[in-house]
């Protein structure tokens, strides 16, 4: 399998998928669902594209109703609706930032008055901006990275927990970054490890309430996010992603949506505080 990536950028994050080249699949055709997540109501942050599209329609096709909250990307939200829809399921779409509590907790409130109860959560939405050194960081930058990424999983976590129950899960999108670091991701990487730290935490925090809370480590996987960030910085670098892997490529966004569900079915009932590493081959301390 081989990706074929030419140069490219995208001038806002996190990125627009009708502008990728090559398009990038959320889901494989051939996949079968097997009632899995049947009945369920999920919410996925950042769900319009990328990683978070891929764990929606996966989610729907394992006969889960879904809402994906969004930017300001409205033609990807709604063709991720569409798409959820075509599955025969409910789909949502609710667009603001999850760096407000506010605009959290509304969203929160909506999905369970929409879809009906709250089962799974994602926490996927995130930005990233390049700097090869530290002192070219603003606060400005730090701090966006902080209020998404971060603040971002708190909030829409804590306005989900007066609605789940036994048996709910909560999933959130780390990255290899966490681990590895990325000199040219200071401040990317300082959140995904915070974000380590708040899911294995919170793990133990409600392991006697039933709720699991898990992670996925993804390596470079092509979505927008991908010439949003680096393409700015370095086209070729676009090109390049993932060739350091020992798998010699990025992955796809379909390639991670099955671990979302996964961690989101009574298949991992036994698996609380763990992180999934999806990244190509690349050898992590865990």
């Amino acid at each position: 399998m081989s990706l074929e990536i030419p140069p490219q950028a995208q001038s806002h994050q996190p990125g627009v998928e009708s502008a990728m080249r090559p398009a990038a699949v959320h889901i494989r055709p051939e996949y079968k669902g097997s009632g899995k997540l049947a009945g369920k109501k999920a919410l996925v942050t950042g769900g319009d594209s990328g990683i978070g599209r891929a764990a929606a329609l996966h989610f729907a096709r394992e006969g889960a109703d879904v809402a994906i909250i969004y930017l300001d990307d409205h033609d990807d939200a709604q063709e991720t609706v569409r798409l959820i829809e075509a599955e025969g399921r409910k789909g949502l779409a609710l667009s603001g930032t999850v760096a407000s509590s506010q605009f959290c907790n509304d969203a929160v409130a909506q999905t369970v008055e929409t879809l009906g109860g709250l089962d799974v959560v994602v926490n996927n939405a995130g930005v990233q901006y390049v700097s090869f050194d530290l002192t070219d960081i603003t606060d400005e930058v730090w701090q966006h990275h902080m209020d998404v990424n971060i603040n971002g999983y708190f909030y829409i976590t804590r306005a989900a927990l007066k609605f789940l129950k036994q048996g709910a899960a909560i999933i959130c999108t780390s990255s290899i970054n966490a681990f590895a670091g990325n000199d040219a991701l200071v401040a990317y990487s300082t959140t995904k490890a915070a974000e380590m730290g708040f899911t294995r935490s919170l793990a133990l925090q409600l392991a006697d309430k039933g709720i699991r809370v898990n992670a996925v480590a993804p390596g470079p996987v092509w979505t927008p996010l991908q010439p949003a960030s680096w393409g700015l910085v370095d086209q070729q670098a676009v090109a390049d992603l993932g060739k350091d892997t020992p798998m010699g490529r990025c992955g796809e966004p379909w390639e991670l949506g099955p671990a979302y569900v996964y961690l989101a079915s009574v298949d991992s009932s036994f698996v609380t505080g763990q992180t999934l590493h999806v990244n190509g081959g690349k050898v992590v301390n865990a």
